[in-house]
């Protein structure tokens, strides 16, 4: 039983963990998209479409990476083509993206797709509890931690992710240094929406195998926030995705046991423990600063 948790948890947390490590490139760059919530749900909508029409599930998680790719391109022109508010048009962009999904998937409610089959690796998957966990899950769990391990080293290691903080930090004085500000922000912002996509593409393909209006139900956000509580490092934003999607299980398996609490207060836990987690953030980073010594604020990037 507590393998089964374990797993499911696993699944719960890869769609957030894929979001947010896209959005949290982007904000590194100096841009906040609020848009991450429609990328999704374009991402979602388009790769089951694509993959039920096409048969074909390759060619329908291509599709929810080139819908996000598309909505944050729609999205860079607005604020880096025409200095538009970065807020405004995030939550914009959210707004348009569940509006045009709930219209393009309208045929596809009701439709399934096959499970994706999971990685099997001989000897190793049939190891009790750490077996299925660790050597048996889909593409797409390991493909979400190499990329985390990926954004991690490019972040910290290589010249273009310094160039990338550095722009995120002072756009002002990585211009005069003739660093190319607007195309490096360009490029993280269609990388945040390719990851957009392929976590709604997950959600619709792998996780759920099916499409439904609203079925995002605010994934988006919650990315967002994490990139927040991670402070910006891919690490602790894969902790964080962690921790929500293991309060995300856990609350359906409290209001299965019928614990006699209302099942919207249960519901609320996931989002109301995020809420929390960002509150006491502020507080410790708060106290920080002000605190005799203070090496100074925590690295917020340029909006």
């Amino acid at each position: 039983m507590s393998e089964a948790i374990l797993i499911t948890i696993v699944a719960a947390s890869t769609a957030l963990l894929i979001a947010a490590i896209g959005e949290l490139v982007a904000e590194r760059a100096g841009v906040l998209n609020l848009g991450v919530e429609g990328m999704m749900a374009m991402g979602a909508v388009s790769a089951f479409a694509i993959a039920v029409t096409l048969n074909s599930t390759l060619l329908g998680i291509a599709a929810g990476v080139l819908a996000g790719v598309a909505m944050a391109a729609l999205f860079a022109l607005v604020v880096l083509g025409f200095a538009a508010n970065q807020v405004g048009a995030g939550l914009a962009l959210t707004i348009f993206g569940l509006g045009l999904s709930g219209l393009i998937g309208a045929p596809f409610v009701g439709a399934r797709r096959d499970p994706i089959p999971p990685v099997s690796i001989p000897g190793l998957s049939d190891l009790p509890v750490v077996g299925r966990l660790v050597f048996g899950q889909d593409l797409f769990v390991y493909a979400s931690l190499a990329l985390t391990v990926g954004v991690a080293l490019y972040l910290g290691r290589t010249r273009g992710g310094l160039r990338l903080r550095a722009i995120g930090e002072n756009h002002g004085s990585a211009h005069a240094l003739g660093l190319p500000v607007l195309r490096t922000r360009l490029l993280a912002v269609l990388f945040g929406g390719a990851c957009a996509g392929l976590a709604g593409a997950y959600l619709s393909l792998v996780y759920t195998r099916f499409w439904s209006p609203g079925m995002t139900a605010g994934r988006g956000w919650i990315a967002v926030a994490l990139v927040v509580f991670a402070a910006w490092r891919p690490g602790w934003a894969l902790v964080g995705a962690y921790v929500f999607g293991a309060a995300t299980v856990l609350q359906l398996h409290a209001q299965a046991a019928q614990f006699g609490v209302p099942a919207q207060a249960l519901s609320a836990v996931p989002y109301a423990a995020t809420i929390l987690a960002l509150v006491l953030l502020s507080i410790r980073r708060g106290r920080a600063v002000g605190a005799p010594g203070s090496l100074g604020v925590p690295f917020v990037p340029e909006r």
